[in-house]
């Protein structure tokens, strides 16, 4: 059986999704046989990358949608996570510690954030298939 290339997938971005979209990303990347690492810098990143979603996105108006998309590349791995909402604003009562996009930057050979014309940010995420570039141990 062949493991599809990409997994593109939307939830509701509400908590409990957060962990959701961590199990599929993960059972995704285990049917690709994705070492370990990078398997856990890509759980980790993408759950940062969806909890800022939950947190930031859509915040006084109902939860919106929270995209992730795992494109399964010849030498690495792009994670997307998108989002409709507010867009990446500076939010002086965040909840959170602030630390979500530092980790994310650790953890990944590289990212950007994109602002598509129709609305939200898109935080690509790239990791290389090669196990010593990973940066949590296995």
């Amino acid at each position: 059986m062949s493991v599809p290339e990409l997994l593109d997938a939307t939830w509701r971005a509400v908590p409990e999704n957060v962990s959701v979209a961590r199990r599929a990303v993960v059972v995704h990347l285990n049917e690709a046989d994705t070492p370990d690492p990078p398997l856990n810098d890509i759980a980790l990143a993408g759950s940062e990358a969806a909890s800022n979603v939950v947190t930031h996105a859509y915040r006084d108006r109902e939860p919106g949608s929270l995209r992730v998309v795992v494109d399964l590349e010849p030498e690495e791995i792009e994670v997307v996570v998108e989002d409709k909402g507010s867009g990446m604003v500076p939010r002086g009562d965040s909840p959170g510690l602030g630390l979500g996009m530092p980790s994310i930057a650790r953890l990944t050979d590289r990212f950007d954030v994109r602002s598509p014309a129709e609305g939200g940010p898109r935080l690509c995420m790239w990791f290389k298939k090669n196990p010593s570039a990973a940066t949590l141990p296995g």
